[in-house]
């Protein structure tokens, strides 16, 4: 395969416009990564960075991605990893993997949700201070009505 076979990663806030060849760009205010293909097709890959989609790795000195790039989408259907700024070739998938592939990348996503809204749903209410068995939660009206005598920040509310 030709193209191109090392990237140099630059950190940005945003995406530029036009995508120079043999460059990566992150944006970590975006959580996204975009480079042009590595085939040399032209075509723009945008690697979005989550827990479902890429992952990036970045060790001071070099940018890794994980997992591997598959262009699908796109006419050249290129396939490479992305390891310390280098670019290796991996093989071309079949229809039937390429849409095995699709269908974990979904499985995954709905579960990872799935666990993410359990988990928010089994989270405590923290609108309210914790009450102590027994109590009838003196200690906290208490605490509140001296804060409120106070001017909000537990100093003595001066008078005007």
């Amino acid at each position: 395969m030709t193209g191109v076979h090392r990237l140099e990663h630059e950190f940005v806030h945003y995406i530029p416009e036009k995508l120079e060849d043999g460059k990566l760009y992150v944006s970590v205010a975006f959580a996204t990564v975009a480079h042009r293909c590595c085939c040399g097709c032209g075509n723009e890959v945008v690697t979005p960075l989550s827990p479902t989609d890429w992952q990036l790795i970045f060790d001071g000195e070099s940018v890794s991605l994980d997992p591997s790039i598959g262009n699908w989408s796109f006419e050249c259907r290129s396939h490479y990893w992305i390891r310390r700024g280098r670019v290796h070739w991996a093989r071309r998938w079949s229809e039937e993997e390429i849409r095995a592939g699709r269908a974990q990348d979904r499985r995954s996503k709905e579960r990872h949700f799935d666990e993410a809204a359990r988990a928010i749903a089994s989270e405590p209410d923290v609108t309210e201070p914790p009450q102590a068995a027994g109590s009838n939660n003196g200690f906290w009206r208490r605490l509140m009505r001296w804060w409120r005598a106070r001017d909000g920040k537990g100093r003595e509310a001066r008078p005007e």
